[in-house]
């Protein structure tokens, strides 16, 4: 009997709802959500359970170190992203100057002089293949 009006006063959803108690002919007391003949509806409140202050100052402890702990979650997730999103930039641009050695043409760069020296096809074939060796490992 104690068990089942314990058991009615901690579950919140019996809690909000309407409890009854009521005798039967043998004498037993028994709770329920419907009345039955001659039952009385029964209060039941919620207990409140009071806490001392080394128990508020721990709990304050653990949310300043869980608040601690979510705000290095989020910087390193920030700076996970920021990382990625630089790498893919990074990528876009290897892939754009590959995919412009393999268009073909003559490439050039420009000495201290500032006079064009012009790329042989050895040079650009070899910075194609460093370009593609780059996104493989870098890109993938």
């Amino acid at each position: 009997m104690r068990a089942l009006l314990l058991t009615a006063m901690l579950l919140p959803t019996l809690a909000c709802a309407q409890i009854y108690r009521w005798t039967d002919a043998d004498g037993r007391v028994h709770f329920g959500q419907r009345p039955a003949a001659g039952a009385e509806q029964v209060e039941v409140r919620p207990q409140v359970v009071e806490r001392d202050e080394q128990t508020r100052e721990r709990e304050a402890r653990s949310e300043r170190f869980f608040d601690a702990r979510r705000q290095e979650q989020q910087a390193a997730r920030e700076q996970a992203s920021q990382l990625q999103a630089a790498r893919e930039q990074e990528c876009q641009g290897l892939r754009r100057q590959l995919s412009q050695l393999q268009l073909g043409g003559r490439f050039f760069r420009n000495n201290a002089a500032g006079e064009r020296v012009y790329y042989s096809e050895s040079e650009v074939e070899a910075a194609r293949q460093r370009l593609a060796t780059r996104i493989g490992q870098e890109c993938s």
